[in-house]
């Protein structure tokens, strides 16, 4: 049959109708078989509010495809465009800086002739070592550049004192992800280890070792690292950030570790405070011994590959293949390397992000997207205060420290204030690896900057110019990003409504986090201790395992005879059913009179940030490890709790999106 022929179909019978008498017609009704119906609202709300969505992005055949994954790719799309208009009309001296290093790493046939070029100097000071009191220096300047070798030195968190960073001595200097791999004995950390040997050896070859060393010198590199492995503590065992915390004061260090030379690094490092954590001291007591036991030859061959592998993916094709040889392929499971304009978009990110930051927040948060957010946002804040004073499973012990932790939560849009010293070394467009070491170097200036001084809040855990909204419970803060305010998060093109059902949700979900089961281990002075009482505690519990009992009953999409994991999920799914029930109730403070439309707009904002498609591989990996339930379960629980959502669509009792009353779970109703 012609594929028209159900077009040319339709249309007789249209013709038909207007000829046939009524008998006919209602006779023709009467044996005509019944439509099949859609995806109702009141039957499942994702489906419908969603198809249209749906209808333009069908389900990949690998990974996933979802509203906010497509936000992310407009934000790289907007920061590639940053970019490029910087490198061909920058109007100011950041953006010249960006521009040079975006075409400088755009412009791959100078990155092939750059060669090995921009680690010249780095190797040179490295090959200029001759005694054991030469190699603490080395290391020093590597940090300077943003090498960390032989351990890790970062500013973080006073944990007495959240107000201020402090300097953190930790393990690293190792090339595997785990020191286990070194000492384990099974075939495949064994076979991994092997692995790595060969990685060793080819960028040993790339900065300078002759073709009949190279055995012995990957050894060298291997023995080394072995011996810090052996001194360093299980990665399970950091987790928990008070095992990296011990203070000490950094007077005694230069005695305490004298072949390290440790108060000369702190020097180089431009640190000047009073103490710094080492939070494993028998491990820098071991590489104390190592600088002086084992033969310089030994060092510097482990510095110089560790100067390959840090700049690798920034250098001419012989150092980006063998990198993701090993580290893309093997360690990150990679099939293909990245393409440029990505590879050079991460690099700026990482070493000059907060340039990019300025430029971007400049460019694309226009004022009255701002002043929105922050009136929504304030808006949600009034209403998860309003619940608190009014939970029936809070005591009011509890209830007391939960208002004072409101009364002094902040809410910050847009990008952080701090002070940030731009001043920089002109980078020019001739050298990529160049002027990442540049931008690294200036980057490791501004981290070490924070450490001893009380402005701790002034920093972001996050990128302003990704998209990101979170809670963060060392400040007691909301933190949103420059990048997230745009569709489908905060549409300015939308009704009011809009804004409430999809950012004012989104905050009320991270805002929740202040009082509830995440937060309850920081107090309103900013105290690490559990200020909740064990009767809120077990109030808090019964919740949860009404949600558990919902949300464990549901089948997990794509996976036939698989259900939701709600163990798993449990925490994000209560913070979900609290986003809409906090957001709903600001809704109707702020627009009262709102009709049906804005109501159903309500709705719809919050379906379309959770639409997505996932395929069936990526479906089965998300089972075992999300701590969030899929899409689809994120938009109909929580509804399907509110009793305003039933009644806004006119849904009837037994509709799979109307919960019983005694079924209902509820967290701040």
């Amino acid at each position: 049959m012609s594929k028209h022929a159900p077009l040319l179909l339709a249309l007789a019978a249209t013709l038909a109708l207007g000829l046939a008498s009524p008998d006919a017609d209602a006779q023709r009704r009467a044996r005509a078989p019944a439509k099949p119906q859609g995806p109702t609202a009141c039957g499942d709300f994702d489906a419908y509010a969603n198809r249209a969505w749906f209808a333009a992005h069908p389900v990949p055949a690998t990974g996933a495809v979802s509203a906010l994954g497509l936000l992310q790719a407009r934000v790289l799309e907007q920061q590639r465009e940053l970019l490029s208009t910087a490198m061909d009309a920058p109007q100011n001296d950041i953006q010249r800086l960006l521009g040079d290093f975006w075409a400088s790493g755009l412009d791959e046939a100078a990155v092939e002739a750059d060669g090995a070029s921009p680690i010249t100097p780095l190797l040179d000071r490295i090959n200029g070592i001759k005694r054991a009191r030469d190699i603490p220096p080395a290391v020093a300047a590597l940090h300077q550049v943003g090498i960390p070798v032989l351990f890790n030195f970062s500013a973080d968190l006073d944990l007495a004192d959240l107000d201020r960073h402090i300097g953190y001595f930790a393990q690293g200097g190792t090339g595997l992800p785990d020191p286990a791999y070194y000492t384990r004995e099974d075939a495949d950390a064994r076979a991994l280890l092997g692995l790595y040997n060969g990685y060793v050896r080819s960028i040993l070859a790339l900065t300078g070792t002759a073709e009949a060393d190279l055995a012995a010198e990957s050894q060298m590199v291997i023995d080394l690292e072995t011996r810090i492995a052996r001194a360093s503590r299980p990665v399970a065992s950091l987790r928990d950030p008070r095992q990296n915390y011990a203070l000490v004061p950094t007077e005694g260090l230069g005695k305490t570790y004298k072949r390290l030379q440790l108060t000369e690094f702190l020097a180089a490092q431009g640190v000047k405070d009073n103490s710094v954590s080492i939070a494993n001291p028998e491990l820098f007591a071991t590489l104390d011994a190592l600088v002086g036991s084992l033969k310089p030859a030994q060092w510097k061959t482990y510095l110089r590959f560790h100067v390959g592998d840090a700049m690798a993916p920034w250098l001419s094709s012989g150092f980006r293949d063998a990198a993701f040889a090993f580290r893309g392929r093997v360690l990150r499971g990679e099939s293909e390397h990245p393409a440029r304009e990505q590879l050079v978009l991460q690099a700026i990110n990482h070493a000059a992000g907060q340039m990019v930051a300025r430029e971007y927040v400049a460019r694309y948060l226009p004022a009255a997207t701002r002043s929105r957010a922050e009136a929504v946002a304030d808006e949600v804040r009034g209403a998860l205060l309003r619940a608190v004073e009014g939970a029936p499973w809070m005591d009011d012990a509890t209830r007391a420290e939960a208002v004072a932790k409101l009364g002094t939560l902040g809410i910050e849009i847009g990008a952080p204030a701090r002070e940030i010293d731009y001043s920089v070394q002109p980078m020019g467009r001739g050298s990529f690896g160049g002027n990442m070491l540049i931008a690294s170097t200036w980057h490791h200036r501004e981290e070490m900057r924070r450490i001893g001084r009380g402005n701790a809040q002034r920093r972001w855990p996050v990128r302003p110019q990704d998209p990101a909204l979170a809670y963060d419970a060392a400040h007691n803060r909301l933190l949103v990003s420059a990048a997230v305010l745009q569709p489908p998060v905060l549409d300015m093109a939308l009704d009011g409504a809009a804004h409430y059902g999809a950012f004012g949700a989104l905050v009320a979900h991270e805002l929740g986090h202040a009082v509830d089961a995440r937060g309850r281990h920081v107090d309103a002075r900013g105290e690490i201790r559990d200020w909740w009482t064990p009767g809120t505690a077990a109030a808090w519990s019964d919740r949860l395992g009404a949600l558990a009992a919902q949300y464990g009953s549901y089948d997990y999409p794509g996976l036939a005879g698989r259900k939701l994991d709600a163990s798993l999920t449990g925490g994000e799914n209560a913070a979900d059913v609290a986003a809409v029930e906090i957001a709903w109730d600001a809704f109707g403070q702020a627009m009262p009179e709102v009709g049906e439309d804005g109501r159903k707009a309500f709705f719809n904002a919050w379906a379309g940030i959770w639409a997505e498609q996932v395929s069936p591989a990526t479906a089965e990996l998300r089972a075992g490890i999300a701590p969030q339930a899929p899409g689809k379960w994120r938009i109909n629980g929580p509804l399907s709790n509110l009793p305003a959502f039933g009644e806004t669509w006119g849904c009837k009792a037994g509709n799979a999106m109307v919960r019983k009353d005694g079924e209902r779970a509820a967290i701040w109703r």
